[in-house]
């Protein structure tokens, strides 16, 4: 995949990540392919860039990696999480069938496609930041959860409760959540507010067991050493569910765009989460979240010891150490004939860096070879 500013699409290139339109609805769905039309149409949404599956615009489409979550089940989630906050502004409550379906669809998906590595490729558009977050939070926590071995039941509160854990936020100006900058420490202090409310909120409707499922909007920015909010809780303090949450709640954030930053990469996430924020997480729990979230995703460009490479298999348990298909020597020559190294099974070569798409973009110039290419069944 490349991240190509609209300037630089073309018709026929294919969409690989899907994106939201102001309704919580996907507008474009990953794998469709551009036309004039759509080009234009994403400039009027205010759209800077899209990640594609490759500069090629003719020939076989490079194939993507399927999700945990079918395309339509993620749409309808956003959509009713939309709702949700929609009903809630004008009415003070809200419909919880329509959100308790999807929270199951979501919850069903995960069981039936857990074979799948998380790969997450929706762009939310102007202010869907809050709703698609809560989508892939849910999404992100069942899968935690069900690695977890929690129960049905417990899996049902854990998905419900994400999708509503931002809900705190409805009182937040967006001026302040959507702010392009640094906050001050008045507007930060106004948006730790956001998991007291939104939990008094859950707790004040007529929902079932809606104790259990206020749990992860007051918990979810609780840090294991004491050192989150609202509550300073610490270690064991802090329920499952709001352990489950934090983790997924950061590493969505940290992979989405916002206002004031750019997505990073999963393996950036992975570094900070794994390296940069000592005592935030339960290690456990996250040991177990990166051994299903692929850090390096298929196609995926590499700098490595060998030489230049492109991703083509990731496995469970093995997501920092994947298959790579190594094209160039280290000068940027193209080889003869690419060859396969599995990271997972050499101590001789390592990975030193994720080419940035900037970078991909200049090889991709100056060698006039796409390595998408590699990733097609005949390699052709």
């Amino acid at each position: 995949m490349i991240d190509l500013p609209l300037n630089r699409l073309q018709p026929g290139m294919v969409m690989a990540q899907s994106v939201l339109n102001s309704s919580g609805a996907s507008y474009l769905s990953r794998g469709q392919k551009l036309t004039t039309g759509y080009i234009e149409r994403l400039r009027q949404m205010g759209v800077r860039a899209i990640h594609v599956s490759s500069t090629m615009t003719s020939g076989p489409k490079v194939p993507l990696p399927e999700d945990v979550l079918e395309e339509r089940t993620r749409a309808i989630a956003v959509k009713r999480v939309y709702d949700m906050f929609q009903q809630i502004n004008e009415k003070k409550t809200f419909d919880p069938v329509p959100l308790g379906k999807a929270s199951e669809s979501i919850l069903n998906d995960i069981m039936t496609r857990k074979g799948n590595l998380v790969q997450l490729t929706d762009l939310r558009v102007h202010d869907m930041y809050t709703f698609a977050h809560s989508v892939n939070v849910a999404m992100l926590s069942s899968l935690l959860g069900v690695l977890c071995g929690l129960s049905k039941e417990q899996l049902s509160e854990l998905t419900l409760g994400t999708m509503m854990h931002d809900l705190g936020k409805i009182s937040i100006a967006k001026e302040i959540l959507n702010k392009p900058g640094r906050l001050d420490d008045e507007e930060f202090n106004i948006i730790k507010r956001h998991p007291v409310e939104g939990s008094t909120l859950i707790r004040s409707m007529p929902l079932p067991n809606a104790k259990q499922l206020s749990i992860v909007a007051r918990q979810h920015h609780e840090h294991m050493d004491g050192k989150g909010y609202p509550d300073h809780r610490k270690g064991d303090q802090i329920h499952i569910y709001g352990r489950i949450a934090a983790i997924a709640d950061v590493y969505d954030a940290l992979t989405s765009v916002r206002p004031y930053k750019k997505a990073y990469a999963p393996s950036v996430a992975y570094h900070i989460m794994k390296n940069c924020s000592a005592g935030h997480f339960d290690e456990d729990l996250l040991r177990m979240f990166f051994s299903n979230v692929a850090i390096y995703p298929v196609g995926t460009v590499l700098n490595t010891t060998a030489g230049y490479g492109i991703v083509r298999k990731v496995e469970f348990g093995k997501t920092d150490r994947p298959v790579v298909c190594i094209f160039a020597d280290k000068a940027f020559r193209l080889l003869k004939k690419a060859f396969d190294i599995d990271f997972s099974t050499t101590s001789k070569d390592t990975i030193d860096k994720v080419l940035n798409d900037t970078e991909l973009l200049h090889f991709i110039h100056e060698m006039k070879f796409d390595p998408a290419v590699l990733l097609l069944e005949d390699g052709k």
